[in-house]
């Protein structure tokens, strides 16, 4: 190996184990020997697509279109604002819910099923109203359903769009169909299984969206002032870009950010490019995603 060589693979290891703290927390590595190397059977494998999209670095501009996009449900986003604490402390909650993603993709079916049950106890206690004064819960099913399908459309059209092995139809279809496995277990009823369903799904949301001052403060905070050192910022901004490139023209113009479509094809280019960096960065770390034997 060339000392260029060597060099670049300190800068992707660096870059990789910083990415993976700011995501994961500062015991990514502890987390990582559990969720992946703890032995026993798995409700899903490397082959499956649902594994596929989650563990991609296309992950990251789909997670910000997700949050962008379930901003949108009044009631959702009420439940952000009142009790995620995203704002004091947005990284926490970052790495709160990568570790429950990865953990239910990933993990044991054992702790995936550990994990589903901590969370549905925390729904549980989430309770309130909205802007419009009408009460939610978190345990809701039609709110987990809507939080479900802004996920599950983010992330598969994410992958779609930033991955360089796009899924089939038929794995598409597939990844829906197990995209909705954990929704279903927190409580979610009306839980689409194919691209088509979840698109319809989707359109039937579209009379119940609209940006309250609270979504719109959020997408300030996730794309003019995001919780990083100026640094860091233009990375981020690749990714910021990439999650707005990929919303849907309505959801776009809802949130005031009305990208004319040239506009919006360079921003896709931006996220195509940040989603690159991010998959180089974090292959220098992937030696931790090694399963465990049965």
């Amino acid at each position: 190996m060339s000392v260029v060589d060597d060099l670049g693979r300190r800068v992707q290891r660096r870059l990789g184990a910083a990415l993976r703290a700011r995501v994961a927390g500062d015991d990514a590595s502890e987390r990582a020997a559990v969720i992946w190397g703890r032995p026993g059977e798995r409700r899903f494998g490397p082959d499956d697509p649902v594994w596929r999209v989650h563990a991609d670095a296309s992950m990251f501009p789909g997670g910000v279109c997700a949050l962008l996009l379930q901003s949108l449900h009044p009631s959702a986003m009420a439940g952000v604002a009142g009790h995620s604490g995203y704002r004091g402390d947005p990284w926490g909650r970052l790495q709160r819910t990568s570790h429950f993603l990865a953990t239910t993709t990933f993990g044991t079916v054992e702790d995936s099923d550990v994990a589903v049950e901590r969370v549905r106890g925390i729904h549980e206690r989430v309770r309130g109203k909205d802007a419009d004064g009408v009460p939610y819960a978190a345990s809701d099913p039609a709110l987990l359903e809507w939080v479900h399908l802004a996920e599950a459309w983010s992330f598969l059209g994410a992958y779609q769009r930033y991955s360089a092995t796009p899924l089939t139809d038929v794995e598409a279809d597939r990844y829906v169909e197990q995209s909705g496995v954990v929704a279903r277990q927190l409580g979610a009823v009306e839980v689409p299984t194919t691209v088509a369903g979840l698109a319809a799904a989707l359109e039937e949301q579209r009379a119940g969206l609209r940006a309250t001052p609270a979504a719109r403060d959020a997408a300030r905070f996730l794309l003019l002032d995001p919780p990083l050192p100026w640094t860091q910022r233009a990375g981020y901004g690749l990714i910021a870009s990439g999650g707005v490139a990929l919303l849907p023209d309505w959801a776009r113009r809802e949130l005031r950010l009305p990208v004319p479509a040239p506009v919006a094809g360079a921003a896709g280019v931006l996220g195509l490019v940040g989603t690159r960096a991010v998959r180089w960065a974090m292959a220098g770390v992937a030696e931790e995603r090694r399963v465990a034997s049965v």
